[in-house]
């Protein structure tokens, strides 16, 4: 029997992902998931152009009522189409042209029958009254749904908060992330003495006479279903501009007004050299239009476009801890920095489908080493996605499962963000990396996106096929190995992998000797390094999230 030693690099150390999660897992999958998550012809049927969410807020019943305008326009013959709202939220009635369609509900679809044929391109709309009792999130945003809680004065505090779940579970939409609605007014009303803060620029304030005031926000830009929000409290707000890339950006921010003082210093260290950053790497801020702002919320964060919800307590790192354990993550705002880097992967590029959000996830958890490259240098950088292996689990594909709904392992984070840095590395031109993905944000710019669509641009601008790589780390649990032995007298390599005709192009020397490519197969190769033995072979380990076999 041979003798062997096997180094695997970087496996798991850690179990719990300190990152939002889009939910649990699933093993069975049912009719309700696949009315969530599939796109039929009820769906494809018509594209969402025009939102107008106009919402009451019960705070002490925590209940909600209101309606959402749907305009739309037709893409095929159709008299009946399917949007979405949880079950326990009821419908009130649906009205179109000034009478009420029928409806019938399944699950959390409700599928609705107009009296004559839409025809294929016309503009056309119907508005849904509801009302309810919207789900109370637990654990937002790890879970989705309405959060109540209260300042530490005493003070209403509420937000939502409802990404993989969806919006429907708190409001009527076609809830599904393919179809970006081009622009939305979002009406939020909330008892007298309390403001709203959501989406876009804030249009007009109204007192309504009954002990409520509405608030209308309106968002210029497309924007997905589960990043519309309201956030109510007892707001204080200050501004401030920055001169990027597209000309002046405004930046807002609304926090509790005892933590004027904190916010002030907290953000003014942090947003700027944020935008600086993902500016120089992504391209221009997309959403120059409704402005950037930073909203303090009961929860920890999340990636509402152009209304980054906040909840890190004005302190550096994820809640004062360091993700990477190098030190380097201590010296940043973990929520400002990475629910920020979502306004370019996320908000302006969304995955078609929930089974592809590592779209979403694995380019903003790389940005997070981009912004310390920006700030600190280049080994900065590296040094903290390479410390972000601790919490990589190798317990599931990365690609959830299309068509229900389903979200894939939380390896989407730190092992996606460990995929890019070695993308970055095989490529090894720093110039024609940071050119793919300011060109990621500008040819898919504010557009849901495939797999194959993200893939194949980066093969086209690397000019590399790098789909065997991908293939690897996206769809399948396991890394690659990279095995050493010694045939007839020479030493040789190979790839152990599970992708089909997988091959990656890797760096090695000899001790004391430079890095070189190689690109192994999986089969056996010559390793083309004089006097390369499997004792003084060095592989680059630190930039490469791989195993090691040598035999």
């Amino acid at each position: 029997m041979k003798a062997y030693r096997l180094l695997i690099v970087a496996l798991v150390l850690i179990g719990v992902s300190a990152k939002a999660q889009l939910g649990t897992p699933k093993e069975k999958f049912t009719r309700a998931d696949s009315l969530r998550g599939y796109l039929t012809p009820l769906r494809t049927c018509y594209d969402i152009d025009y939102y107008h969410l106009d919402v009451k807020f019960d705070i002490a019943d925590k209940s909600i009522s209101g309606s959402n305008l749907f305009k739309f326009t037709a893409v095929q013959d159709f008299t009946k189409l399917q949007f979405d709202l949880f079950a326990n939220l009821k419908v009130e009635r649906v009205i179109y042209k000034g009478k009420e369609l029928p409806y019938q509900r399944e699950y959390n679809a409700v599928f609705v029958t107009f009296p004559r044929v839409i025809k294929k391109g016309s503009r056309d709309e119907f508005t849904v009254y509801y009302s309810g009792h919207p789900t109370v999130a637990k654990r937002a945003p790890w879970d989705g749904g309405v959060v109540y809680a209260k300042d530490s004065i005493g003070n209403p505090w509420v937000a939502t908060a409802c990404q993989g779940v969806g919006a429907s579970i708190w409001w009527p939409n076609k809830d599904h992330q393919y179809d970006e609605v081009d622009s939305a007014l979002i009406s939020i009303s909330v008892p007298n003495g309390l403001q709203d803060v959501s989406n876009g620029r804030l249009r007009k304030i109204t007192d309504l006479k009954d002990g409520y005031t509405r608030f209308d926000w309106f968002v210029a830009n497309p924007i997905n279903n589960y990043d519309i929000e309201a956030n109510i409290g007892k707001y204080s707000h200050f501004g401030d501009a920055y001169t990027g890339e597209k000309g002046n950006l405004t930046l807002d921010y609304w926090v509790l007004t005892y933590n004027l003082a904190k916010a002030k210093k907290q953000f003014g260290e942090n947003v700027k050299d944020m935008i600086k950053a993902f500016e120089y790497w992504f391209g221009p801020y997309p959403f120059y239009e409704d402005g950037y702002k930073l909203i303090e919320t009961p929860h920890l964060g999340m990636e509402h476009q152009s209304g980054t919800a906040y909840g890190n307590h004005f302190q550096n790192g994820y809640l004062g801890r360091d993700l990477s354990g190098t030190g380097w993550g201590l010296k940043w705002d973990f929520i400002i920095v990475h629910e920020s880097g979502h306004e370019w992967f996320g908000n302006n590029i969304t995955s078609k489908d929930l089974a592809d959000m590592w779209i979403h996830e694995s380019f903003t958890n790389y940005s997070e080493s981009l912004f310390i490259e920006q700030r600190y240098g280049k080994q900065a950088g590296q040094e903290y996605v390479h410390g972000t292996r601790q919490s990589i689990q190798n317990d599931a594909p990365i690609i959830g499962v299309y068509n229900v709904n389903k979200e894939g392992s939380g390896d989407m984070y730190y092992k996606g963000g460990n995929l890019l840095n070695m993308v970055r590395t095989i490529i090894n031109d720093d110039e024609k990396w940071r050119g793919i993905l300011r060109g990621l944000n500008k040819t898919f710019y504010h557009q849901t996106v495939t797999y194959d669509q993200v893939v194949n641009y980066i093969n086209d601008k690397a000019g590399i096929n790098l789909s065997p790589v991908f293939e690897q780390y996206l769809k399948y649990k396991g890394i690659p190995i990279l095995n050493f032995m010694v045939i007839r007298g020479q030493l040789q390599c190979r790839w152990i992998a599970d992708a089909k005709g997988f091959k990656m192009p890797v760096r090695i020397k000899i001790k004391g000797g430079e890095y070189r490519f190689i690109t192994p197969t999986t089969h056996f190769m010559p390793v083309d390094i004089q006097h390369a033995t499997k004792d003084n072979i060095e592989v680059d380990t630190f930039n490469y999230y791989i195993g090691l076999l040598v035999d």
